[in-house]
């Protein structure tokens, strides 16, 4: 009965707080902590162990990385080294260097406290900035990039930083240390799940029941995480790692959907605990030390982000963007000071400090994001509603409304077929309204907003978006589930068409290949070459272009096949013009 109270109270305040705080123009984040402050023991006093509750909610940020997993293939993570480990780690040194000398100086503690709490405090929140970038659409930006990678090496770095702590606490009960065995059987699990788990998933596919993907989403991610937790790695560590190693399955995006709503309600619940968890008399008795203790780290974070980010090639503007969204304190730093206080190395009124310094910095973030956005002029679009489309089921899609997609619906208006239009971009959606166009705003790769848009029954989808990697990934989105579908599609490049072919889109054309090659036909008639002639040499040209894209698209993933296939087709099409040339009077 407790139970059902206190989830009675969690979800009463999230109702009535978040959306208040979403008309003030608050971000939600900053809405669940003000409520978990409301109903938590500093405030009406509704809960009464918000520890508890914390170590619960802590799954929110599991599901969160796993959820980045599926999206973080180990070829992109590879690609994104440069800002996981050079700015991550330098983020890392720099900062847990100057908080510590900070500690030690003020505070005259010993160094292992000092280098403990710098350390603690260097460190970000992963779940609080990450939803802060979800929802200001700014996590696919060059600073979200950054921050992301920068937060992805802290969560990794808390490993052996647990690892350390339970080395030098007198007496450790939070931290185990890995032994040979543990490791290898982690190795064996995470093997086992890479090449294990299509199989089970297309067998719980073709019971055609779709509660069993939620029902095996949960089970993978708790699975796993309790897995690695079991021998000293953090669960969100190992729900990350999960969520890379199925990012290949043809069922992820199945079970990002079923996954997602979860992550969405324990998220806030871990909010609203970290707000209960604030000591808020702490805070009466002393004010001066409280705030200045916040306002001074994240100062110092925010001025020692900067350059680091510069690091990465960011702007000026971007890199204070990246600094004021990594300025606050995170939830590790919760988990690494109760573990050393459980040692034995910090006392439990330095720990309440540091949690509730913690804590105020992770609410003066939003409102100091929003500030700085203000000030350098932001241009990010305002915040609107998905729209859903109607019941009618047209027998095209077209995803991405911009020039390429608004000719092929005039086209298709010529003919009297009616199409869906899904457009991300809210000034084109009203733009184009303007003129009569049936034309929705909404995100083509979720699933829902495919099905809404009734893809599975239409005869064809066009991907019109001028984004490489996002259209790649609808394409896959739609052969993998509505394989039936056609596409047809426009690439940017040729790289970006050898990868619509791998994943076996029906029908790409590049963007400047017609074009091209129209421009080059009238030039050589205007050099004095017949119409025919220049028909016909551009038509050899086509034939050779798609001969070679097929031999290149055989041996796309293999990197020195790709070069020889490369090399060969230049040699031919030199031959190719030499036979012409000798064939002319």
């Amino acid at each position: 009965m407790n139970l059902l109270l206190d989830a009675l109270i969690f979800m009463s305040a999230a109702l009535v707080v978040v959306p208040l705080g979403r008309r003030l123009g608050i971000s939600s984040v900053l809405g669940y902590l003000c409520a978990g402050l409301i109903i938590g023991p500093g405030g009406a006093h509704f809960i009464a162990n918000p520890d508890e509750v914390l170590h619960f909610a802590e799954l929110g940020v599991v599901f969160l990385l796993f959820l980045i997993g599926l999206e973080l293939q180990p070829r992109r993570l590879w690609t994104m080294r440069r800002n996981v480990f050079v700015l991550g780690s330098a983020e890392i040194l720099l900062t847990g260097t100057a908080i510590g000398a900070v500690c030690y100086w003020l505070f005259a503690t010993t160094a292992t406290v000092a280098l403990i709490i710098g350390f603690a405090l260097s460190l970000s929140s992963t779940a609080f900035v990450l939803q802060l970038l979800s929802e200001r659409r700014t996590l696919a930006t060059s600073h979200g990039r950054t921050a992301f990678g920068i937060l992805l090496f802290q969560d990794i770095a808390v490993i052996p930083a647990l690892a350390i702590i339970s080395i030098l606490a007198v007496e450790a009960t939070h931290t185990r240390t890995l032994s040979p065995l543990s490791l290898l059987a982690v190795v064996v699990l995470l093997v086992a799940v890479r090449y294990c788990l299509r199989p089970v998933l297309r067998y719980i596919a073709s019971t055609g029941i779709n509660e069993l993907f939620a029902a095996a989403g949960l089970v993978l991610v708790l699975g796993i995480g309790l897995a690695m937790e079991s021998v000293g790695i953090s669960m969100g560590l190992g729900a990350f790692i999960a969520g890379m190693l199925v990012a290949d399955s043809e069922y992820r995006h199945q079970i990002e959907t079923d996954i997602t709503p979860f992550k969405g309600l324990l998220l806030g619940l871990f909010f609203m605990a970290v707000g209960m968890s604030a000591d808020l008399s702490l805070l009466a008795r002393e004010p001066i030390a409280v705030v200045g203790a916040t306002l001074g780290l994240v100062a110092l974070k925010t001025v020692l982000i900067v350059p680091v980010a510069r690091l990465g090639g960011l702007s000026v503007g971007d890199a204070l963007r990246t600094a004021i969204v990594l300025s606050q304190g995170g939830e590790f730093a919760f988990v690494l000071l109760t573990a050393a206080a459980g040692g034995g190395l910090l006392a439990d009124e330095m720990v309440a400090f540091v949690i509730l310094v913690v804590t105020l910095s992770m609410i003066s973030t939003p409102l100091l994001s929003q500030l700085a956005e203000r000030i350098m002029g932001n241009r990010t679009e305002e915040k609107h509603t998905f729209d859903t489309p109607g019941d009618q089921a047209n027998p095209v899609v077209i995803a991405g409304f911009g020039r390429i997609g608004q000719i092929v619906a005039r086209v298709l208006s010529m003919h009297q077929i009616p199409f869906t239009a899904l457009e991300l971009d809210p000034r084109q959606v009203e733009f184009v309204r303007q003129y009569g166009n049936e034309i929705y705003f909404g995100d083509a790769t979720r699933l829902d907003a495919l099905r809404s848009a009734h893809v599975p029954t239409a005869r064809a989808l066009v991907l019109t978006l001028v984004d490489v990697d996002t259209s790649v990934k609808i394409a896959g989105i739609i052969r993998r589930t509505w394989p039936h579908v056609a596409i047809l599609a426009r690439a940017r490049n040729r790289r970006h068409e050898l990868l619509l072919r791998e994943i076996g889109v029906h029908f790409v054309i590049r963007d400047t290949l017609l074009s091209s090659l129209a421009l080059a036909e009238d030039l050589l008639m205007r050099l004095g070459h017949s119409p025919t002639a220049a028909r016909e040499s551009v038509a050899a040209f086509r034939e050779h272009d798609e001969a070679t894209l097929q031999r290149q698209a055989a041996v796309f993933n293999d990197e020195a096949a790709f070069h020889q296939t490369t090399l060969e087709a230049t040699e031919e099409l030199k031959q190719l013009f030499a036979d012409d040339a000798s064939r002319r009077p």
